[in-house]
């Protein structure tokens, strides 16, 4: 789930609290804010939960940015830090980040790469020759190269929709971000077949690639709290429904109609009216509708078999620290490791 972010003075006290209930790891993601500067003051303020981004923007930065934030998160953390990128579109790459934007999924690829050659230089001393067909890195001299890092080299996470990206994942990452629009029949049959055919054009083992399935969860304590919950989600699939990427989903299960909708009042800027459109049924489809106490066994029943780990998120009513009852029933079955979003 997503924690409230409009006021950062609360990652001081949020981190710690969802440590103490039990969550795994803890996930910043770009939206309003930047996303490294929540876990280096989490970092500060927590001893054993894992953090990462979920994420940050890849092709708003380039790879050494990357390499270099990430490095010092992972040292200042004490080797708790998970990199976790994804390409965005192409307006807002274009138009709110002024960076290019052509073929994201080699761009992708290119990026991770560049990310892992920078390390290596520095871990273990390799001459920096990166030369790739988006990026390139040659330049790495005694005055810019922070030596080997403690810890190891950081992990990194990409994410993505359509079998190209999701293919990516299983070719070069070290997990994939499921992103929240899925349920269980598009898992199998769209995601986890990209990912193992991305591993095998790479010679991998797909059990080595970690599957966080970043999970939309709708529930509350009382009526008062579901119904907030569930016209929260409404709003967001409103959104997800009106992007072309995540029509796949949607029209697995039969809701591929709505899309054309949705998007002429996304370009009309209409978006109050968006939620409309969203039914229960289609919210029942994609997310895990349920009491707190029902979450755990619906979390278990969809993702068993396909995930490593579960992220909850609930973008536009996040309440992290009113969900400890499902993070002790995950942990009664310890295949599951469990983290909260947290924009």
């Amino acid at each position: 789930m997503t924690a409230p972010t409009e006021d950062l003075t609360q990652v001081r006290s949020l981190y710690p609290s969802l440590e103490s209930i039990g969550y795994d790891r803890a996930f910043s993601f770009e939206a309003k804010h930047d996303p490294f500067i929540p876990i280096a003051v989490a970092g500060e303020h927590t001893s054993g939960i894992e953090l990462g981004t979920a994420i940050a923007i890849g092709f708003a930065r380039t790879p050494m940015t990357l390499a270099n934030v990430s490095w010092d998160l992972h040292t200042t953390t004490g080797g708790r830090f998970t990199l976790g990128i994804g390409s965005q579109i192409r307006p807002h790459i274009e138009e709110r980040f002024s960076m290019p934007w052509s073929r994201p999924v080699d761009r992708m690829r290119d990026m991770v790469l560049g990310i892992r050659a920078i390390w290596q230089s520095w871990q273990d001393g390799t001459p920096l020759e990166f030369c790739g067909e988006f990026y390139t890195h040659t330049r790495m001299i005694p005055a810019f190269d922070p030596g080997p890092n403690p810890f190891g080299m950081p992990r990194i996470l990409t994410a993505g929709f359509g079998p190209r990206m999701t293919a990516l994942a299983g070719e070069v990452a070290d997990g994939f971000l499921v992103h929240p629009v899925n349920s269980r029949r598009s898992l199998l049959e769209l995601t986890m077949p990209a990912i193992a055919e991305g591993a095998a054009r790479a010679g991998r083992d797909v059990d080595d690639i970690e599957i966080v399935c970043v999970t939309t969860i709708v529930t509350g304590r009382d009526e008062a709290e579901f119904e907030r919950s569930r016209e929260a989600v409404r709003a967001q699939f409103a959104f997800y429904g009106s992007t072309p990427a995540y029509l796949p989903v949607f029209a697995l299960h039969g809701f591929g109609d709505l899309h054309p909708e949705l998007n002429l009042l996304a370009r009309q800027n209409r978006w109050k009216e968006m939620a409309g459109l969203i039914d229960d049924e289609l919210i029942e489809t994609i997310a895990v509708v349920g009491e707190p106490h029902q979450i755990g066994p619906l979390i278990r029943a969809r993702l068993d078999g396909i995930s490593d780990s579960v992220s909850l998120v609930n973008n536009r009513a996040p309440d992290p620290l009113h969900f400890a009852e499902i993070v002790e029933d995950l942990h009664r079955d310890r295949h599951d490791s469990v983290s909260p979003d947290f924009t």
